[in-house]
């Protein structure tokens, strides 16, 4: 893969259509944001009832037999804190059992990349090591983790943050919460929605210069990525989009973005950061984040 391949560790879907909700969809939304500039996704499934989790991941792993650009699964849930659980549905989060575990891994087999959970949930210590010694990238998100969890989290082998600064405990003088945490272990790298709406740019820029080399940019688009404004699902909950950002029905809650990667590094660009890092922030530094070849 070319050096300045964009990829996409962490995104819902595009074109108008959700990843894991049919094959068709779900190629046709890589084909959009390929044709947006992105070499390589992995798709991301938000928290769901065990069953249509199972169908979905079974859904990605065909379309995954069908296009190479589409490398991996991000589980982003069920294991979230309820407080933090931003556009997830409430009924769908569930504690990291070791049964549970086991059943998310099986089904999705080598295809799992990546899974988002929050390290103070009973059993997610263990269920961290769990995921790592099966190859998985553990990412600490979607948590009312204080920094002293999340380096524990660390510690057990957790290695990225979950778009950092949102559904988390920002950055206080006396508490330095999961992002402060990771910008002082070099072990861990950390996800931006560089979109102008999740993070302020000027921050996005600081965090390139505190942490250079460990940001990566991930566009965490949901289906209107990569098509227009109007009505969607994500998951089972219902999405309007208007002006390009997408909140739940009825809230101003965030419900992922309708970023594209090329978008994200001109807004990094124009931000102040050198093109070459914000290049490779969506591309060399993300693939390493996950073993991408």
């Amino acid at each position: 893969m070319d050096g300045d391949a964009l990829t996409d560790i962490h995104g819902h879907g595009g074109g108008g259509h959700a990843f894991g909700d049919t094959v068709d969809g779900t190629l046709a939304a890589v084909a959009a944001h390929r044709e947006a500039g992105t070499h390589a996704m992995v798709a991301s499934l938000v928290s769901l009832p065990l069953a249509e989790a199972e169908r979905q991941i079974r859904v990605v792993r065909e379309a995954m037999e069908r296009d190479s650009a589409l490398v991996g699964i991000h589980l982003e849930g069920p294991f979230l804190a309820p407080s933090r659980k931003g556009a997830h549905d409430p009924g769908s989060l569930a504690l990291p059992t070791p049964q549970l575990v086991g059943r998310l891994l099986d089904a999705c087999g080598d295809a799992l990349r990546q899974i988002t959970m929050a390290p103070e949930l009973p059993g997610a210590l263990a269920a961290i090591e769990t995921f790592v010694d099966a190859g998985v990238t553990v990412a600490v998100g979607h948590t009312d983790a204080d920094a002293a969890v999340a380096r524990e989290a660390f510690d057990r082998g957790a290695t990225l943050i979950t778009h950092a600064f949102n559904a988390m405990h920002g950055i206080t003088g006396r508490e330095i919460g999961p992002v402060g945490a990771a910008l002082d272990d070099p072990r861990v790298w950390i996800e931006v929605i560089a979109d102008g709406i999740h993070v302020d740019p000027a921050l996005i820029a600081t965090l390139f210069r505190a942490a250079p080399g460990r940001i990566v940019l991930v566009t965490d688009a949901m289906a209107a990525a990569a098509s227009s404004d109007g009505h969607y699902l994500l998951g089972s909950r219902e999405v309007e989009v208007t002006g390009g950002r997408a909140v739940l029905a009825g809230t101003g809650t965030l419900a992922g973005s309708t970023l594209t990667l090329r978008r994200a590094v001109e807004v990094c660009v124009e931000a102040g950061v050198p093109r070459d890092e914000a290049v490779a922030a969506a591309s060399a530094v993300p693939r390493a984040v996950l073993g991408l070849a």
